[in-house]
């Protein structure tokens, strides 16, 4: 499996902008000049004491919001006063200011804005809807991530992430399961983000969303083959599906006791193996991985229950052996 990681460190403020302008009907009211500037915390920061004029935790590359308690308190100001305040907080360099709940911006405001060109931004929006709103893109759009060579679908509502080398199997794979009714998230180049320090959330880039590449006819839309319910722009990975070629040296995990893990960013995510071999239907075998997880994560966890049953008949029979010993002898599983 390639995986290349990287981290998408900052924004500019037109980026931001672009959401803001869709999402929170943001208006740009002064300091264009400054929209290359670059956002790089995701957390959003009221200015509150910084009016104060205390600025030390102030920080750069940051969105500030200025609300209701923040405006009225600036209206108390004297002239000279206001300025002063305004020209230390707009020289801490934070990315760009957004004046919530309507609010008018006054003239002075934009005056302080063009001078540091600072973009500043009002928003119909309460602050604590727009804080929400901005924390939860900028957590998206600043998150790590990496590229992954695999495929991504939702299966039965989870994400089952396909990897394997190249040939294997991997999209003819995906194919049979998109017409079996299951949607493509990605296909050959899964991205993957850490969000909010424990969902691993993939996509897939804009430029192939949708498109699968299938050795002896070529690219192909999902989107318009089978429609717009069978394709979907992002999901949470919650189970990894490894295929490779059969060899008849390996021993394959036989009774699924052992729980085995492919970490991302130190996220551990369910790994199972899935050799690969003629006359084996691999769009079932994966149908029935996804189902057997989602017994797991509802507490129903099929080998181990079953472990536990011939552990008892063996200590009754005052046989002492292991489980895969016992099976092999032919203790009777299933009697």
């Amino acid at each position: 499996m390639s995986e290349e990681e990287t981290n998408a460190g900052s924004i500019t403020v037109r980026q931001f902008y672009e959401f803001g302008a869709k999402r929170l009907k943001m208006k740009l009211e002064a300091g264009a000049d400054g929209l290359s500037r670059p956002i790089t915390n995701a957390r959003v920061q009221k200015t509150g004491l910084a009016l104060a004029n205390f600025v030390e935790c102030t920080t750069r590359d940051r969105v500030q919001l200025m609300g209701r308690t923040e405006m009225t308190y600036l209206e108390t100001l004297e002239p000279e006063q206001r300025m002063q305040t305004l020209d230390n907080l707009f020289g801490c360099e934070p990315a760009c200011f957004v004046v919530t709940a309507g609010i008018s911006v006054p003239d002075y405001l934009r005056e302080v804005a063009d001078r540091h060109r600072m973009p500043l931004f009002s928003s119909p929006q309460e602050s604590i809807d727009a804080i929400d709103l901005i924390t939860h893109f900028l957590d998206l759009q600043l998150a790590p991530r990496m590229s992954i060579h695999g495929n991504l679908l939702d299966i039965f509502g989870l994400g089952v992430l396909l990897i394997g080398e190249s040939g294997v199997g991997k999209s003819e794979c995906a194919l049979e399961l998109i017409a079996r009714g299951h949607r493509l998230v990605a296909d050959d180049n899964v991205e993957i983000k850490l969000v909010e320090n424990e969902v691993l959330l993939g996509s897939c880039p804009e430029e192939i969303r949708y498109l699968m590449e299938l050795r002896g006819i070529g690219l192909i839309d999902v989107k318009d083959l089978f429609g717009i319910g069978s394709v979907r722009d992002s999901k949470k990975i919650e189970v990894v599906i490894g295929l490779e070629h059969w060899q008849d040296e390996i021993e394959y995990p036989r009774l699924g006791v052992d729980d085995q893990h492919q970490s991302f960013f130190g996220i551990n995510i369910p790994y199972v193996i899935m050799p690969v071999a003629p006359g084996r239907n691999l769009a079932i075998l994966v149908e029935v991985a996804a189902r057997n997880q989602l017994l797991k994560i509802k507490g129903v966890n099929v080998a181990k229950r079953v472990t536990r049953r011939l552990d008892r008949k063996l200590r009754r029979s005052g046989k002492a052996k292991d489980l895969k010993t016992a099976i092999g002898d032919g203790a009777g599983l299933f009697e």
